[in-house]
């Protein structure tokens, strides 16, 4: 699980004011700053819809600017993770048409659609399939098969929401090959067929999806749950597809320290073999730590991406507090991912089909 902070310190009295009365928009800006919205989020999700981008991050943890008074945390349990565990109780969303200026959608899928998920909603996962779109996320962060939880998913007719649940239980509920249930990130191939790379604990699984993305089915060989761990493989797992190559995402180190980073290897197929390449985002002591945990976004029509990911404030040593960034990522001459630079100044406006 991550967390995120975010900007406009003037408006932010306003944010949460409004936050219950629909979207918020903010200050219009001439370029990105990082982080690129205000609030403590984490596992930022990318996609591009139509002419629109999204961000579906997790709720890391309460944010309020000086002067303003933060909600009364619940009291559910007493350790202290676990008393962050029952702040993440719903997801928010933000939609942008250039990457620079963002739209709040508040609480867009809340643990009251999710009756099986009693705290820890978080690492959202979102793509669009048959003109709705399916939300996948982890929830109750179960630490055995005794416990109650796992991967689910919700559905919804806009991006925005809302979704609701769309099985009243997990689609994954189990400990295979000791890969616990989150982190989940679904990939279209270019054949249409849908597999989903999940995994925490230093393991990752493969499953293929059904047509309908509701239930699992087994790969061509009978098997239903491969094992596809790269080497320092930790969790948030990533895939994209560029001229015809397989650039397969993850990140290493400790979520909640400052060593956590994201590393890459290159296939020629979706089932790997994943050799790691090496590392292409970290801290950089003189703008952030603990960047990691990230999906990448793709100019429709262009070969021009963006990292969208979360890291930790310089000198803020609490592991839930973490701030949503974009920054420009770029391959070299033989495909190969140069280490992205984090920034304070983020990128210039893109809109799509400009």
């Amino acid at each position: 699980m991550k967390t995120l902070m975010i900007p406009f310190m003037a408006a932010s009295g306003a944010l949460l004011l409004a936050a219950a009365c629909g979207p918020v928009r903010t200050a219009q800006r001439t370029r990105s700053e990082n982080p690129v919205f205000a609030g403590w989020y984490a596992d930022p999700e990318g996609v591009v819809f139509d002419d629109e981008y999204w961000i579906f991050p997790t709720l890391s943890d309460y944010y309020a600017a000086p002067g303003e008074k933060l909600p009364e945390r619940p009291t559910h349990k007493s350790s202290a993770i676990h008393q962050h565990y029952n702040i993440q109780t719903y997801l928010d969303a933000f939609s942008s048409k250039d990457l620079v200026n963002w739209t709040k959608h508040p609480k867009v899928l809340t643990t009251e659609a999710v009756p099986w998920v009693k705290y820890a909603l978080w690492a959202p996962a979102i793509l669009r399939h048959d003109g709705r779109y399916y939300l996948f996320f982890s929830g109750n962060d179960i630490q055995n098969d005794h416990e109650y939880g796992g991967i689910g998913v919700a559905v919804a007719d806009r991006p925005e929401g809302p979704y609701r649940d769309a099985l009243g239980r997990p689609l994954i509920d189990r400990i295979v090959h000791g890969a616990q249930p989150i982190d989940q990130f679904v990939f279209r191939d270019d054949d249409g067929e849908y597999y989903m790379y999940y995994g925490g604990w230093g393991h990752c699984n493969m499953v293929r999806l059904a047509p309908d993305l509701l239930s699992i089915v087994p790969f061509e060989d009978g098997e239903t749950c491969k094992e596809v761990t790269p080497e320092n493989y930790v969790e948030g797992p990533f895939m994209l597809k560029r001229q015809g190559k397989y650039y397969f995402m993850w990140s290493e180190g400790g979520w909640g320290g400052p060593d956590y980073s994201v590393a890459y290897a290159i296939a020629d197929s979706p089932f790997g073999p994943f050799k790691r390449v090496g590392k292409i985002l970290q801290q950089d002591p003189g703008v952030a730590t603990g960047a990691g945990h990230h999906s990448v976004i793709c100019i429709p029509g262009k070969d021009e991406w963006y990292i969208v990911y979360h890291r930790r404030p310089l000198g803020d040593t609490d592991m839930n507090h973490r701030q949503t960034c974009i920054d420009r990522m770029e391959f070299d001459d033989d495909g190969f991912i140069k280490p992205v630079k984090i920034t304070f100044g983020g990128i210039e406006p893109v809109r799509i089909g400009k």
